[in-house]
């Protein structure tokens, strides 16, 4: 459930975005009478309003987010609160100025933000984030730890590009596909092959365990 809850407002993003392509006369229609005092010039035009419509919705998602966790007394992430200024601010220009650019930048600024984080805790502060929110599950060599923090750092860095190349290379509709399927596939390769990776050190963790019997013997 929490999966789906993180990935909530990339989800709908995708479906309004594809229910208004689809029927762009009556979304301009919908914009230009719901958002049209949000919009330089108050008129939102046919090619355009998919992408307004489709950024309202994630601003509205990611905001009911944050609320339905302070509602619950339960604690919003770091990364939330920086995904909801990121999507208030650059959302709130691509819908002020007609231009879907400033949308398009935000997973890109998101992921920089979070391969920044990895980067700067422990230079900054002494600490992994990833042991600190994995040590309890398994105790893994120093070195490993700064391998798979520096992965993560570079997994982002590398996204945030991709993201970038996509939206400037290829058209709004192909970059809507890519930042649902292309980013939320990557990263699940991504876990899976540091699972891989991780494997090798559990079982090597395990070992010991499996020879006690024998030595009590």
């Amino acid at each position: 459930m929490k999966i789906l809850f993180d990935f909530l407002p990339i989800i709908l993003f995708f479906a309004a975005f594809k229910y208004a392509e689809g029927n762009k006369e009556w979304a301009a229609a919908l914009a230009t009478s719901h958002l049209g005092f949000l919009v330089s010039g108050n008129v939102v035009g046919v090619n355009e309003a998919p992408v307004l419509l489709a950024t309202m919705v994630v601003i509205v998602a990611t905001l009911a987010q944050v609320a339905w966790l302070k509602l619950r007394a339960r604690r919003v992430d770091t990364m939330l609160w920086v995904s909801l200024a990121l999507v208030v601010v650059l959302g709130g220009a691509t819908i002020y100025f007609h231009n879907e650019t400033f949308i398009k930048w935000k997973p890109s600024l998101l992921y920089w933000a979070m391969g920044l984080s990895f980067w700067l805790s422990p230079l900054l502060f002494g600490k992994n984030l990833l042991r600190a929110l994995l040590g309890e599950q398994m105790q893994l060599p120093e070195r490993v730890w700064h391998r798979l923090n520096f992965a993560w750092v570079a997994f982002f860095a590398l996204m945030g590009l991709l993201n970038l190349w996509v939206a400037y290379s290829f058209s709004t509709s192909t970059w809507v596909n890519f930042k649902l399927f292309g980013g939320i596939g990557l990263m699940l390769l991504f876990t899976l092959a540091q699972g891989l990776f991780l494997a090798r050190y559990l079982k090597d963790d395990a070992a010991p365990a499996e020879k006690v019997p024998a030595d009590s013997r």
